[in-house]
């Protein structure tokens, strides 16, 4: 007897997934741009500290965005190997079945493209 609940259960967790990889890829970019904030609004005096401070915050930031990019690739991966293991039956016929995972896909590789950009800037 098929149940379309497990298939379901399978694409929420991937979904659950692709949201908490956003969100840590947000809080990289938050973090390494408040630490280009805090060069600018510091004083004249403090800006040896300050150039110190932006580069770490710069460098957790980059790690951060790549954590939630990888967390995403990892996900899609986890998913593809559950579902192939589903058998057919819980399987439901979806119209575009390759949609969730290009979507993640397409995020994760935003992602990868936000740490370059946050390396060379």
């Amino acid at each position: 007897m098929s149940d379309p609940r497990v298939f379901f259960a399978a694409e929420r967790t991937l979904l659950a997934w692709i949201r908490t990889g956003i969100t840590v890829m947000g809080l990289g970019f938050v973090v390494a741009r408040f630490g280009l904030f805090l060069a600018i609004v510091s004083p004249a005096k403090a800006a040896h500290e300050a150039g110190l401070s932006h580069w770490h915050s710069n460098a957790l930031g980059i790690a951060l965005v790549l954590i939630g990019a990888f967390a995403i690739l990892a996900a899609v991966a986890n998913h593809r190997h559950y579902v192939r293991a589903l058998p057919p039956q819980d399987r439901p016929a979806a119209p575009m079945p390759w949609l969730t995972l290009l979507v993640a896909l397409g995020v994760a590789v935003i992602g990868l493209f936000l740490a370059a950009y946050l390396a060379v800037s």
